[in-house]
């Protein structure tokens, strides 16, 4: 088990503190076509409802995406994507008080979503995509996630493998950092994400939930997002089929356990309810003076 540094992240609205407890992330996709829930929210009403009812069992944040990356995927025009996120924002303005993250690639859709409520930016493509994203970050005093892809999504899991992936991922990391902070971002705005199921092996997702203690060492939070995607279901295949996204909820909770004793801050999830009782949980076991007095 490894003992995460207590850090702090600014936002606009307030300072979080990280590492006292992990703190959950709701995904919430208004895409048509997203690997888990593709459709079931894309109406901007099914989606406000979704948020409010995150929000209620727990959620520490909401990162609405308006663009699906998963594997396959191909690029979704920004007046479309922004079409999907921001009648969202306005719909949630003055009825959610935990912070607003976006998942987007493109820094003028960051710059309009900061603009109508968001704090956070979530960059999949660890800006690569489009650099600017930092600059508008820097600009506004947006906390920055930065994750890591290995290739782009239409063709991460068809080109070969990294030999060596927690070297992959830290110099990917490390890459995305120094574009950041050439940009002006402060360190203090940057969470780090190694980017499970993008451009990596079932196993190399394993590997690195084993592994993010090394990955800790590079003094920034942590976030992780293994929830209901591709490698669990092949662990839980039945007769040859991989498990349906719905059915990989115990193997989310495994590794959000494992991500928590590893170090993680901050873990992102389908199933908020479920995963805050996990991450209260394993906080315990991670540090046991925080369970209840008896």
């Amino acid at each position: 088990m490894t003992r995460r540094k207590n850090l702090r992240q600014k936002l606009a609205s307030r300072t979080l503190q990280l590492g006292e407890r992990t703190l959950v992330m709701g995904v919430l996709n208004v895409t048509p076509d997203s690997f888990s829930d593709g459709g079931k929210f894309l109406a901007p009403e099914a989606a406000i409802k979704q948020a409010l009812a995150m929000a209620a069992a727990g959620a520490d944040f909401i990162d609405i995406g308006g663009e699906s990356t998963r594997p396959g995927s191909l690029e979704t025009p920004p007046a479309e994507e922004l079409d999907r996120i921001l009648p969202v924002l306005e719909g949630l303005h003055g009825r959610v008080t935990i912070p607003i993250s976006v998942d987007t690639r493109r820094a003028a859709v960051a710059e309009l979503t900061l603009r109508a409520g968001a704090e956070i930016i979530n960059d999949v493509s660890g800006l690569k995509h489009d650099p600017g994203i930092a600059a508008v970050a820097a600009e506004q005093g947006a906390a920055l996630i930065l994750m890591h892809m290995r290739g782009e999504p239409q063709t991460m899991q068809k080109t070969p493998f990294a030999r060596d992936v927690l070297r992959d991922v830290m110099h990917g990391l490390r890459h995305s950092v120094a574009i950041a902070r050439k940009a002006g971002v402060a360190k203090w705005q940057i969470i780090l994400d190694p980017g499970i199921g993008f451009g990596k092996s079932y196993a190399q997702n394993y590997e690195i939930l084993q592994k993010l203690p090394q990955l800790a060492k590079l003094g920034f939070p942590l976030l992780v997002g293994a929830s209901r995607k591709g490698f669990l279901g092949a662990t839980l295949a039945r007769e040859g089929q991989p498990a349906p996204p719905k059915e990989r909820i115990w193997g989310t909770a495994a590794t959000v356990a494992a991500s928590i004793l590893n170090g993680a801050h901050i873990v992102r999830v389908h199933d908020v309810a479920e995963m805050v009782q996990v991450a209260r949980v394993t906080d315990c076991v991670l540090q046991p003076e925080c369970a209840p007095k008896n």
